[in-house]
């Protein structure tokens, strides 16, 4: 993009006007350049202050926006910027200061010396409002019961007094700073540092061999990441060499509960299951660019980075009579090593004016070095593995590596007929896997055609193949898959696409476009798998500009997916079957008008979706279907922005949802409706929410 280009109109304006000034004085005192490229000293920016107020509750609507609670709430936005005569400039921006989910950033700097930023963002990720749990201890890594437990079933459980309402979600939040400088002679060093910590709760599973309890995790995690960088940029040759650091740190390492049912056997009254645990990551990546002329370029990339894993086991049991007829655990801790590599090259031609081709070529290695041990089978605290003939489990250090290499060209010599293509080769290589090897060629072709002034079209078509090296049953695991079945990410695939685009000009205000996009994946040598999976998405939008006060536009999509697996009961041939068929449909609708000499605009945007999901299962026997899955999604939002003064405006916002689902994984079911599944109860979301803000916006 050129910044230059608006000062040419311009120059010529300004020539005119010298030229005109002999006979009649024009007065350019209140002239302004509206697309001057550069910057003007002082001191510029707008600041937002205002309230809002929130009708209702919901942990959906809630979901990164912090809108979740019912009430009032600060509005409080700004954006403000600062440049000197002298070089010194600086920025300050803030969103959403009142809620949950915001953020603040800050730079400051020396053209040519130095630039220092900072930066803190909170995200909120509600999951859910609807959870009771009888659980004692929610957020810890202790839970324990109250009195009445335990019970042969979530029948005989006194949860009608014990029942207590918890709320699902987690916080992010990100703290993050950098310098940079500016050496001279193109040279220039970097230092960043981010931490991102994760506070909350989150669902986990739980269970004791035939019984099971939705569990509330505690979520406390905190990741440190370093970058130490430094850039070299000549006219010709960029290049820069960094090392970066991650460390995870889980300050929760395990969740214990205490079981609610009837224990089995003696000593099975408590369980415990292990969370993340803390891991390292660092790498050094190199990176360069050269001009080889002004019709070539080469590129690339090579990063070699090492995964580290050293937190100490947990115990393979709590329950003591169990544990005193276990062996000894193999090693205090996994002692886990991962060595990761990857390279790219990329090249760039122009050999004719008209002809560009581009070349890629990219190797990703994971190579894990972590060594195989033979640890103590326990089924759930209940079992040594050994009373169930299971055998003792060895961590298998799987590893792979992935080299994919792209060559595509697009010509513009045609007149309106613009061609591209494009070919593709992905090889997969995997160590103790069901696959060895895959190999996937993919080609594509697409034409632009300017068919009429009014008309454009667009055309993509690709097909791709994906075959395997023979299909293998892993023997480690247990019990045995069926050798006939395959997994649909390595097994052969034959993948279809086609996507058509027409734009229509219908007036020089009016402006109408049309899309199709046709999808299909079939797995013809998976005899238990994934057999097809197909989709299909059509659009059209419009766009009109009724006047230079008023424009309208209006979308709508459906979107249409159906996949077919076929499956054993007996570890044998195919006998029963099933299929999913989704679809979306939405519509929106948006106007724009401006009234009152361009100080009042108002806006309104409709946006309705509508979603259908149903299973289908045939089992060779009657069996009634699963219910439809489905949700609607009605979103109203209007604005208003009116000019009080040249620097002082008033606005306002209100914005109306609705959000109906119906899921029968989750409707009517109860923490008591399973006899040997303590759930939360959780409910499909229903809520109908409005948000009113109102707001003064100076501007300086």
């Amino acid at each position: 993009m050129s910044i230059f280009r608006p000062l040419f109109p311009l120059g010529i304006l300004g020539a005119l006007s010298a030229v005109a000034s002999s006979a009649v004085a024009v007065d350019t005192s209140q002239w302004k350049c509206e697309s001057c490229p550069f910057e003007k000293a002082g001191t510029s920016g707008t600041v937002d202050i205002g309230a809002g107020y929130v009708t209702g509750d919901s942990a959906k609507f809630g979901d990164y926006t912090g809108l979740n609670q019912k009430g009032g709430y600060l509005i409080a936005d700004g954006d403000v910027s600062y440049r000197g005569d002298g070089g010194l400039y600086g920025s300050v921006r803030a969103h959403n200061l009142g809620l949950d989910s915001r953020s603040l950033a800050a730079e400051v700097g020396q053209e040519g010396l130095y630039t220092l930023n900072v930066g803190y963002v909170e995200i909120p990720h509600d999951l859910s409002d609807t959870a009771r749990t009888p659980f004692l201890g929610a957020g810890s890594g202790q839970l324990s019961l109250p009195a009445g437990f335990p019970a042969p079933s979530t029948a005989g459980m006194p949860l009608a007094s014990t029942l207590q309402p918890v709320n699902l979600g987690f916080k992010r939040t990100r703290t993050d700073g950098g310098v940079s400088f500016d050496l001279g002679q193109d040279w220039s060093v970097g230092f960043n540092l981010r931490r991102d910590r994760r506070d909350g709760t989150q669902l986990m599973g739980g269970s004791f061999f035939s019984t099971a309890s939705q569990l509330v995790a505690p979520v406390d995690q905190v990741t440190d990441q370093l970058e130490l960088s430094t850039a070299y940029s000549s006219h010709r040759l960029q290049a820069t060499l960094a090392y970066q650091l991650s460390l995870f740190h889980n300050n929760t390492d395990s969740l214990t509960w205490a079981n609610p049912f009837t224990p089995l056997v003696n000593g099975g009254n408590t369980g415990q299951l292990a969370l993340a645990p803390d891991n390292k990551f660092q790498q050094i990546i190199a990176t360069a660019g050269y001009d080889i002329s002004s019709h070539f370029r080469a590129s690339g990339e090579l990063a070699i980075g090492q995964m580290t894993q050293d937190a100490g086991f947990l115990a393979p049991t709590l329950n003591p009579d169990l544990a005193v007829t276990l062996p000894a655990l193999p090693a205090q801790s996994l002692h886990g090593r991962v060595n990761t590599s990857h390279v790219s090259l990329r090249l760039s031609a122009v050999p004719l004016d008209a002809l560009r081709v581009n070349m890629a070529f990219t190797r990703d290695a994971r190579d894990n070095r972590t060594r195989s041990q033979s640890y103590p089978a326990v089924e759930t605290d209940t079992f040594p593995g050994s009373f169930l003939g299971l055998p003792s489990p060895v961590n298998q250090p799987f590893s792979f590596t992935q080299e994919r290499l792209k060559i595509d060209a697009d010509y513009s010599g045609l007149g309106a007929l613009r061609p591209s293509a494009g070919v593709e080769e992905n090889r997969i290589q995997r160590t103790l896997q069901d696959v060895a090897t895959t190999l996937e060629s993919t080609v594509w072709g697409k034409i632009n055609l300017r068919a009429r002034e009014d008309l454009s079209l667009s055309l993509k078509v690709a097909h791709a193949a994906r075959t395997q090296s023979a299909y293998s049953v892993p023997t480690w695991v247990d019990p045995p898959e069926n050798p006939i079945a395959s997994n649909f990410n390595m097994a052969d695939r034959l993948r279809d696409t086609v996507g058509l685009r027409a734009d229509f000009t219908a007036a020089q205000n009016v402006t109408l476009g049309l899309a199709a996009d046709l999808a299909a994946d079939n797995y013809e040598h998976s005899s238990i798998g994934l057999n097809k999976d197909h989709n299909a998405d059509l659009s059209v939008d419009l766009a009109v500009a009724i006047s230079d006060q008023t424009q309208f536009l209006l979308f709508a999509e459906t979107e249409y997916s159906w996949a077919s697996q076929m499956g054993s009961q007996v570890f044998a041939q195919p006998d029963w079957s099933g299929s999913n068929r989704d679809s979306v449909d939405m519509v929106g609708l948006g106007l724009k008008h401006v009234m009152l000499n361009n100080k009042l605009k108002l806006s309104a945007d409709l946006t309705m979706s509508r979603s259908r999901s149903d299973v289908l299962v045939n089992a060779m026997v009657a069996s009634p279907p699963f219910p439809t899955a489905t949700t609607w999604l009605a979103s109203l939002r209007l604005q208003a922005n009116y000019q009080l003064r040249d620097n002082l405006s008033l606005i306002g916002n209100f914005w109306h949802e609705n959000y109906d689902a119906n899921d029968w994984r989750l409707a009517d079911l109860s923490p008591s409706t399973v006899p040997n599944l303590l759930a939360f109860g959780m409910q499909p979301p229903h809520y109908h929410v409005s948000v009113l803000q109102v707001a003064l916006r100076y501007r300086f």
